[in-house]
């Protein structure tokens, strides 16, 4: 039973990944922080799945290992302190889903906060690495400094992926500030429908 609804980015993103997730798939979590993405993953794929869990703050790893361990999630969980930048460094398989939740760790918003060029260059091997069919959500924070910046950032990245070799959607909350956080959805295209990956969003007809 679903009880998160749809009052946030957050609860769009899980949504979205209940359909698209299965049993033994291989996902990361870009941006892991308190681990509520990632006990969300691992419960999706499962034992015989896998998440890859990143984040750059040494207490966000702490916080996510000790949630999972009490979920009975931890061992098919692969925790890592390091950037989001840097899950090539760890990554060569096929992944089914890459989460991206940016801005500050919850509680610490004197803490470390994503930045764009870490981000992008995230976004970058995170559509490398994606199966067809496989989604990057990018849930986006831009009332703190700094963060409309990336937010405009990593929509300008989106946009100008390739039309026929990904989907990309945007989505708001209507009936919420322009401040509320919003979502970045970016579709592999299935095999059956993918053409050459030649083409651009950005360029003119």
């Amino acid at each position: 039973m679903r009880t998160d609804g749809l009052g946030g980015a957050v609860g769009l993103t899980h949504l979205l990944l209940r359909t698209v997730v299965i049993p033994g798939d291989v996902v990361v979590d870009a941006t892991c922080g308190n681990g509520f993405d990632t006990l969300f993953l691992a419960r999706l794929v499962g034992e015989q799945g896998r998440v890859w869990a990143f984040d750059i703050q040494p207490e966000a790893i702490r916080s996510a290992g000790e949630r999972l361990d009490v979920a009975g999630c931890l061992s098919r969980v692969k925790l890592v302190n390091a950037g989001h930048e840097r899950l090539g460094d760890y990554l060569e398989e096929k992944v089914r889903a890459v989460v991206f939740n940016l801005g500050y760790l919850p509680g610490v918003p004197d803490g470390e906060v994503t930045c764009a060029d870490s981000t992008l260059a995230a976004l970058d091997r995170a559509s490398e690495l994606l199966l067809p069919g496989g989604v990057i959500t990018v849930a986006l924070y831009t009332g703190h400094p700094g963060g409309a910046e990336e937010a405009a950032m990593v929509e300008e990245w989106a946009a100008c992926l390739p039309p026929r070799g990904f989907n990309s959607w945007k989505s708001r909350q209507l009936n919420r500030s322009q401040l509320a956080p919003y979502v970045i959805v970016v579709e592999r295209q299935p095999s059956s429908k993918r053409g050459a990956d030649r083409g651009s969003g950005c360029e003119s007809a």
